[in-house]
């Protein structure tokens, strides 16, 4: 008969554990758990057309992997390599010509893998597969900038010292203006957010003027003494100095000693003015300390920028500049009454370490 019972097949030494764990793994091969399954059943003396029906093959399928498992055990088991012609296509002569520049008669900045695979004479996916294999990836586009300042590593360890160690009887503060910020107005009523639905406005929009915001980060509690400014010369940066200046008022700490200002700043041309480094000579309490050149990244301030422009402007609606402001004020408020400094974790060694690694093929910019 059909489904006579066949000769259950003896298992080796061991096999049962390693045969069910395959069964029930969730990262081998569909088809090894397959076989495993077969081989499990046979051992229980069902006939090979009832293995056949439950796992869903045909029964010289089941009869083939019980003769493998016969002969080699779990091993035999294992998907043994196809024979024929060995792959003929380098993946490395692939990358070796996107490396090279397109031809100028293409007009083109960077290989595409279709124009790539007509050029070789091979298919896009074949192409795509090399690109892949080695990390490769032509569409995209990264920018870098080093730094020219003779004074880099002094500035450096100047800058991080601060965050770092700060001076016992000293506030630490990180200034710099936001400039153009732009009061947009959109040509329809925005669609609020709904469920399945995101905010929605029109692409097009009405300006109303600009405003500058100059902003005061303190790195201790990261709370913000900020102005807003139609512009931002060296004027409207001295007045706001002032601002900062009267903002912590002079005092003693609790040895005496008068309590410092120590600023950190771009080397925005404003921020040189003879007008602004006499009242700095004026104010010795006050001293002020340089980002590298091409190094405005190391002011912290930076990073509350950009919170604010993602929370509160980018996506704002303001029908003129004083909304605009208003809008800011209002986010600064907010912010004061939940600040937290910003931890800067980074040393000057690992820094400057990293700006003087050497460039090479392998270095990502």
């Amino acid at each position: 008969m059909a489904n006579r019972a066949a000769s259950p097949l003896g298992l080796r030494e061991g096999d049962r554990e390693r045969l069910t764990s395959l069964t029930r793994s969730s990262s081998v091969r569909a088809g090894l758990a397959q076989r495993a399954r077969i081989v499990l059943l046979a051992a229980e003396g069902i006939s090979n057309t009832a293995i056949a029906e439950k796992v869903g093959v045909t029964r010289q399928t089941v009869v083939s992997w019980r003769a493998r498992y016969e002969s080699r055990g779990i091993a035999g088991l294992v998907d043994a390599k196809r024979s024929g012609r060995p792959r003929q296509v380098d993946h490395r002569a692939i990358v070796a010509a996107t490396l090279r520049p397109p031809p100028k008669k293409l007009g083109v900045t960077h290989w595409s893998s279709r124009l790539l695979a007509e050029r070789l004479g091979l298919g896009n996916a074949t192409v795509a597969r090399a690109w892949r294999n080695y990390g490769v990836q032509p569409w995209r586009s990264e920018t870098f900038k080093f730094s020219t300042d003779p004074q880099l590593v002094a500035k450096v360890i100047d800058v991080v010292g601060l965050y770092l160690a700060p001076p016992e009887n000293a506030i630490v503060l990180s200034i710099d203006e936001k400039s153009q910020i732009q009061a947009l107005d959109r040509t329809q009523k925005m669609l609020p957010m709904r469920p399945g639905f995101p905010e929605r406005r029109t692409h097009d929009y009405v300006r109303h003027g600009t405003s500058t915001l100059f902003a005061a980060l303190e790195v201790a509690t990261g709370r913000v003494t900020a102005a807003r400014k139609p512009r931002h010369r060296h004027q409207e940066f001295l007045a706001f100095l002032k601002q900062v200046a009267r903002a912590y008022p002079a005092d003693v700490d609790e040895q005496g000693r008068p309590i410092e200002l120590h600023l950190i700043m771009d080397n925005h041309a404003p921020h040189k003015r003879v007008e602004v480094r006499d009242w700095l000579a004026a104010n010795p309490r006050i001293h002020v300390h340089f980002t590298p050149t091409s190094g405005s990244w190391l002011n912290l301030v930076e990073v509350w920028f950009g919170i604010i422009d993602r929370q509160a402007i980018r996506r704002g609606v303001f029908g003129s500049v004083k909304d605009l402001n208003a809008k800011i004020r209002a986010f600064i408020d907010g912010w004061n009454d939940r600040a937290h400094p910003f931890v800067w974790t980074k040393t000057a060694d690992d820094i400057l370490k990293k700006a003087n690694r050497p460039q090479t093929s392998e270095t990502k910019h």
